[in-house]
């Protein structure tokens, strides 16, 4: 007695393959891409920071603000008032139009104090600003 069994007419398509063939190319993908440099924010606030340069050349060098826990901006170490803080942002200005107002916030100050900070340098005529943060580990 032969028993035999009926043919499929179509092959059966696994996809096993396919889809190890698809995570070797995530992985590869993933281990060769680039990421950005998410640490700046680039505060736009006047026609003039549409320049092809984004970054401070070698010439020219940033004014760095720091903003204390208490809400005092610091520049080289010494505290300033607001009105201090326009004196020497205009001053910077005077020297280089297209300087770089660079705020580094403290992890404790509030964000009015970063606003506020923020509107004094766009006042004094600052058009380039970036907003710089730090990780939670430093």
């Amino acid at each position: 007695m032969r028993l035999s069994r009926a043919r499929s007419s179509k092959a059966l398509i696994s996809l096993v393959p396919m889809i190890d063939v698809m995570l070797i190319l995530l992985v590869f993908f993933m281990v060769t891409s680039t990421y950005l440099n998410l640490d700046t924010i680039a505060i736009s606030n006047g026609p003039d920071t549409t320049s092809t340069s984004s970054t401070p050349t070698s010439g020219d060098t940033p004014l760095l603000v720091r903003l204390g826990a208490d809400g005092v901006p610091y520049v080289r170490g010494s505290a300033l008032s607001p009105s201090g803080l326009t004196t020497v942002i205009q001053a910077k200005l005077a020297e280089n139009p297209l300087a770089f107002v660079i705020v580094l916030p403290s992890g404790a100050a509030s964000t009015q104090h970063l606003v506020s900070v923020m509107e004094t340098a766009t006042l004094a005529g600052a058009s380039r600003l970036r907003l710089v943060r730090l990780d939670a580990r430093e």
